[in-house]
């Protein structure tokens, strides 16, 4: 994924996901806007935080322990199985309609909201069958994909992951950024100018401050 320009000749912008997550949910959101008014084309890749957490789960928060042991692993699945069946075109759409359910009307990542994200793009409902498949039959794509985009950024960090075409022709990769609610129009557009002129600094690592307010996580 080093090259430079899409097809339509737009920049690609390379975006991990992890359906489960509400941050990355945002962030895509505001990914989306940017697209409206810059000249990029986001391509779709999917990561785990199962996969990131299942050597450390014992290390979490009790809280977060079973979310990561079971649910997490049940919405990405399906949306795996729908990737190699049918095409990485359908990680876009499927991706919406399942955080649209499981985020923004709080139906969290129940099968029965899985079933209607599947129907809402038309895509089979039998592929519901992977949700609780724990000898998955995709488990090796879903790895490979997690550790594309996981590697380009490091172990320490979860999703999203974005990955961007620098001057020298090399991807900048990093996490985030964490935005909530998700900026549009031109504050989206300059969010992703300055984004972009940050990570692309040589030896730039951190830029954080003190969260005030964030997405509903109780619904997972």
């Amino acid at each position: 994924m080093s090259e430079t320009a899409t097809t339509s000749g737009k920049t690609p912008v390379d975006f991990w996901f992890d359906p489960l997550c509400p941050w990355a949910w945002m962030t895509s959101r505001w990914v989306l806007e940017v697209e409206k008014v810059r000249d990029i084309e986001v391509r779709w890749h999917i990561m785990s935080l199962a996969v990131l957490n299942e050597d450390r789960i014992d290390e979490l928060p009790e809280e977060y322990r079973e979310m990561l042991a079971t649910k997490a692993w049940q919405p990405v699945r399906v949306v795996t199985a729908a990737w190699q069946k049918h095409g990485a075109d359908v990680l876009g759409p499927l991706y919406t309609a399942l955080g649209t359910r499981i985020h923004n009307e709080g139906e969290g990542p129940s099968r029965e909201a899985v079933v209607a994200a599947l129907d809402d793009v038309g895509l089979p409902a039998s592929l519901i069958e992977y949700f609780d498949q724990t000898d998955f039959e995709f488990d090796a794509e879903l790895r490979a994909s997690h550790k594309e985009g996981i590697e380009k950024v490091g172990q320490d960090v979860g999703t999203p992951v974005i990955a961007v075409p620098g001057a020298d022709g090399e991807q900048i990769a990093f996490f985030g950024p964490v935005v909530t609610p998700a900026p549009k129009g031109e504050e989206a557009a300059r969010l992703w100018d300055g984004t972009l002129a940050v990570a692309s600094v040589p030896g730039f690592y951190e830029l954080k401050r003190t969260r005030t307010a964030g997405p509903d996580f109780s619904n997972l």
